[in-house]
């Protein structure tokens, strides 16, 4: 099994064609046939299915795809991780963060990488839990900083306890319930469930059940942090929003905080990455340094 061969694969799950496959690997549609054809003998499956519309992966090659996509990013980063040992080439560093993280430590985190590593290229990726731990499985990022029930992290994923984020509920500024103090208040607000349910910007953790109460009502459900924002300052929803970040960002994006009396989760915001690939020298040099920032938020 060959490299070039892997890429093949990929080319082909993306353009959906020999022709542009050959294209964009810059190799004759002969020499493309005869590399799959081997690939196929030495795994003993197909691995692509032809017809007159153009190709698509088989379901062996599909399997093989999710394995190869992983294993090309991992030589790349290799190559990266040399490159910048040596100061040839820049390296590259991809992290997914969480709302509170990307306010609170990633400034601070890329600074201090970049002080040392100057030639380093730092990614971030606005993202939330359970989309989080699907991208640093799937490789798609060195490590991800965020809230992550720690209950649900299996074994191939190794994690640190960075900092803990209080959840407060929040508003637009003028919302008739932008006073209340207490859950009860809010029984009947129509609220914003954020990423899964369970996860902390749900609103059925914040403790209604506990207090006799039925659980809240869920008019929108939102993915992204941004949709978010846009949602709770246009509408009359309610929303759980990590602390630190409404203190620094609340009155620039005209919301509020509601005062409620009952006391609110914590959420302990972690950094996670998998055990089976190690880190790049950049990547736990900028996982140190989130680290850094972290202990000084105590």
């Amino acid at each position: 099994m060959r490299i070039q061969q892997l890429r093949l694969l990929l080319a082909i799950a993306e353009t959906g064609s020999l022709r542009a496959s050959a294209r964009a690997l810059n190799l004759t549609q002969p020499a493309l046939t005869k590399a799959l054809r081997l690939l196929e003998d030495e795994l003993g499956a197909p691995l692509v299915v032809r017809s007159p519309h153009g190709a698509r992966l088989a379901p062996a090659g599909e399997l093989l795809a999710v394995r190869a996509a992983a294993a090309l990013r991992e030589l790349d980063r290799g190559r990266e991780e040399v490159a910048a040992w040596a100061g040839g080439t820049d390296a590259r560093v991809t992290v997914g963060l969480s709302p509170s993280a990307a306010t609170l430590l990633a400034p601070g985190a890329v600074a201090r990488l970049g002080a040392r590593w100057p030639r380093v290229q730092v990614r971030l990726l606005d993202t939330l839990y359970p989309r989080s731990v699907a991208l640093v499985r799937a490789g798609e990022v060195d490590f991800a900083i965020g809230p992550v029930p720690a209950d649900r992290l299996d074994t191939d994923l190794a994690s640190r306890a960075l900092f803990s984020s209080r959840s407060v509920i929040v508003v637009r500024r003028g919302h008739p319930l932008a006073r209340a103090r207490s859950l009860a208040a809010l029984a009947d607000a129509d609220w914003v469930l954020t990423g899964p349910a369970g996860g902390p910007g749900d609103p059925a953790a914040l403790g209604f059940e506990a207090l006799g109460l039925s659980p809240p009502r869920v008019r929108l459900a939102c993915e992204s942090f941004s949709t978010v924002l846009a949602m709770v300052g246009a509408d009359d929803v309610v929303c759980v929003m990590p602390e630190r970040f409404v203190e620094r960002h609340a009155a620039r994006l005209e919301l509020v905080q509601v005062p409620v009396a009952d006391p609110l989760p914590d959420s302990p915001i972690l950094a996670v990455w998998r055990t089976d690939v190690p880190l790049t020298l950049p990547a736990r040099r900028l996982l140190d340094a989130f680290g850094q920032e972290a202990r000084g938020l105590a």
